[in-house]
């Protein structure tokens, strides 16, 4: 363990904290260990959900009814993440299991785009906090972001780039073909009663470890770093002074968003407190989207777990993407 390159820069960072300022070490762990407390029952699900589709062979399942037409694979898997409740960190394991399984990266990219923007608990808390208007316009959003996510990647695939998507050790035991459709087998059926066979059990025990270790030192690194900047940066004030951009709010609220950490239902009063003191909806909209997708910890997750082809194009989308529907969200209100 101490020769683990996450746990090494875990210590790095804390060391120079200590050298910064000592007193802070503790309370910065502290609020460490809480963010992963409250994250611990989403990724838990996530985990032996994950785990689940594995040993049972439903990722095969998955990955052919994601691997027939792209666009038409695209378009399902922007509006099913759109509706599902996993929240941007809690996705990365069950996103392993789609890529190993073979599911092609497009559909792959744009349900991981769309899926943390809203859920449908979220979406009713929006409507109550924020209005019907903002709350469609997010939900929108979000499928939008999984269309134009996986259009980019259908595009740079076909220029020929990307080539092996997962890291190694995201990939884990999995065949050297993980990640192409080569992996999926069109005859294979799901055993739903995996734990009745002794080799399942074994195939869910060993992947439910490994995605459990590995989103919990990476997640580890990233809420350490995350609980520096909300120490240090008070990102509240930040957005609020974006408020007087005009047009150019837009993009200053996406740039503010990406490394905020608006994941779950935090985000909802402070977008409120925003908008009650002169926000505009469409810079709202863009710095809950940006906000929502790369958030620092899913952002670290998802550089762990993809290669930097990948994970340029994770990044790059969620920017333009958040700055694109801010703007078509002004444009539509005039």
């Amino acid at each position: 363990m101490l020769r683990d390159r996450v746990v090494i820069g875990f210590l790095i960072i804390l060391s120079a904290l200590a050298v910064i300022e000592v007193a802070a070490v503790p309370v910065l762990l502290e609020e460490t260990a809480r963010s992963l407390l409250e994250m611990a029952p989403f990724i838990v699900v996530s985990v032996l959900l994950a785990a689940s589709v594995r040993a049972s062979g439903a990722d095969r399942l998955i990955g052919r009814a994601l691997s027939g037409r792209a666009h038409v694979a695209v378009v399902t898997a922007a509006v099913f993440g759109a509706l599902s409740p996993f929240c941007s960190c809690g996705v990365v394991p069950l996103i392993a299991a789609l890529l190993s399984a073979g599911v092609p990266l497009a559909p792959v990219m744009a349900f991981w785009l769309a899926s943390p923007v809203i859920d449908p608990e979220m979406m009713v808390l929006s409507w109550g906090v924020l209005g019907a208007e903002i709350t469609i316009a997010k939900t929108l959003s979000a499928i939008l972001l999984g269309l134009l996510g996986g259009a980019v990647v259908l595009a740079v695939a076909r220029a020929g780039g990307y080539g092996d998507v997962l890291k190694g050790a995201a990939r884990g035991g999995c065949a050297p073909s993980c990640g192409t459709k080569a992996a999926i087998d069109p005859g294979a059926r799901p055993v739903w009663a995996f734990w009745r066979e002794v080799a399942r059990r074994r195939t869910f025990s060993t992947e439910f470890a490994r995605s459990a270790v590995f989103l919990a030192k990476w997640l580890s690194i990233a809420f350490l770093l995350e609980a520096v900047m909300l120490r240090w940066v008070p990102m509240g004030q930040v957005a609020g002074g974006i408020k007087g951009l005009g047009i150019w709010a837009v993009p200053a609220a996406a740039a503010v968003g990406v490394p905020s950490y608006l994941n779950g239902y935090a985000a909802i009063p402070l977008v409120r407190g925003l908008m009650d003191v002169g926000l505009q909806p469409a810079a709202a909209l863009s710095f809950m989207v940006a906000g929502g997708v790369t958030s620092i910890p899913a952002a670290i997750a998802v550089q762990a777990l993809v290669r930097w082809p990948v994970f340029a194009t994770y990044l790059g989308v969620a920017m333009a993407g958040s700055i694109g529907v801010g703007l078509l969200h002004a444009a539509m209100l005039g």
